[in-house]
């Protein structure tokens, strides 16, 4: 592991999460000397996240298949139930998902990134940023108990997670509050009458308002459940699905939890700058996260790769101002704006609706054959474009008057 020494790279990045190791490597293979600072022990770890993951998107990243031992089972199934234990199902052709282990799975991109040529420094906790007229210069770390040191860059890629606090240090605008929720995950043993490549996800205002639960099986007979809540204490919620939900509680009654952990998730769609001088966030800093299902991992490598490609041209030019960085926010807006649109309408659909809204559109839903007609379906994560590609099913265009209708009358 490298060790600070002053003005010791091209660029760094803050945060050895998936985003940041991407980001990582994929400067390093442009040629940028670039360092990534962790402020843990170890990559990959504490995990917070579920690993739920398009298969399609992996390999368009050619990151799948995966390594033997990353990869803990494939979807092609996805149940929905209503509070009520209305049950809506969408049966697809292929696996279209995956779970992965995430911290393996961090772990395999970090070393992707040191092959590259990237180095790490763990233990290193970035404590606030260093400027100098108007542009970001470096970082102040501290490791364990010493005194911080200053750490000197031609660039900065702040990739450390869900917070705003270097974002204001750079005199950006912080995250949108009311757009986050806040998340337990859990690892069970004993799950019962749970098909192995199905995702299970509950709805419910007094299980998960603002968000949803899910379980998510392994093929050891373990599994990942969780879910997310915009008011309240995620651990009581957590305990009224295992008691209450119809369905949930005969799955996971005697099912026993080993791990907890807990976070936040931000669903309110990107900032709206994501740049300064000598600066640039990325990842879920940066709101890049899919404000339907919260899943930050695909947008978050797109934007990384952006990222570095901009953070290579600027260093090339030796122009790192805000004027030439802005190329950064416009691409990722190119690329990813519609998909966030829409999402963005879906998470204000879902949270306009009451229980009974919901349990009466899974009814819909199955009458007029949705499910049929998405029984095809690869692309999960670039979700305005699939939007586009399935309406001109004849069942899709009835279910989208349907849901206009639904929406008015939740809001009128």
């Amino acid at each position: 592991m490298a060790q600070p020494t002053g003005d010791i790279a091209d660029a760094i990045i803050i945060g050895g999460g998936p985003v940041g190791s991407y980001a990582a490597s994929s400067l390093a293979k442009l040629g940028i000397k670039a360092t990534v600072f962790e402020e843990h022990s170890q990559i990959g770890l504490p995990s917070h996240c579920a690993g739920h993951i398009s298969i399609r998107s992996l390999k368009n990243f050619n990151l799948y298949p995966l390594p033997n031992g990353l990869v803990e089972n494939t979807f092609r199934t996805a149940n929905f139930y209503s509070s009520t234990g209305m049950k809506f199902s969408i049966h697809l052709k292929r696996p279209v998902t995956a779970a992965v282990n995430r911290a393996r799975f961090d772990q395999y991109l970090a070393n992707q990134a040191q092959t590259a040529g990237a180095k790490y420094v763990l233990n290193s906790c970035v404590q606030s940023l260093i400027t100098k007229e108007g542009f970001v210069k470096g970082i102040n770390i501290q490791r364990s108990e010493e005194k911080l040191e200053k750490v000197y860059s031609k660039i900065i890629l702040d990739a450390e997670g869900i917070s705003s606090r270097l974002l204001r240090q750079a005199g950006l605008a912080a995250l949108n509050s009311k757009g986050i929720v806040y998340a337990v995950e859990a690892e069970v043993k004993g799950a019962q009458d749970v098909e192995s490549d199905a995702v299970e996800v509950y709805f419910g205002k007094a299980y998960a308002p603002g968000f949803y639960g899910w379980l998510i099986p392994r093929l050891d007979g373990t599994a990942k459940l969780g879910l997310a809540t915009n008011k309240g204490n995620p651990r009581e919620f957590l305990r009224e699905l295992i008691e209450r939900h119809p369905v949930a509680s005969k799955q996971l009654g005697l099912a026993k939890i080993t791990i907890t952990s807990y976070h936040a998730i931000t669903l309110g769609g990107p900032i709206e700058r994501a740049y300064t001088n000598g600066f640039l966030a990325v990842g879920d800093c940066a709101s890049q996260v899919k404000p339907s299902t919260g899943g930050g991992v695909i947008f978050g490598l797109t934007c990384a790769k952006i990222a570095a490609e901009t953070a290579s041209m600027a260093l090339k030019k030796d122009d790192v101002s805000s004027d030439f960085l802005q190329i950064y926010q416009k691409r990722c807006g190119d690329m990813l704006n519609f998909d966030f649109s829409v999402m963005l309408r879906l998470r204000q659909f879902l949270n306009s609706l009451s229980d009974e809204k919901i349990d009466q559109m899974m009814r819909v839903l199955g009458k007029l054959g949705v499910d049929r007609s998405l029984s095809d379906v690869e692309e999960i994560d670039f979700q305005g474009k699939l939007v586009l590609k399935i309406l001109g099913k004849p069942s899709m265009l009835i279910a989208m008057a349907y849901f206009v209708m639904l929406y008015l009358s939740a809001n009128a």
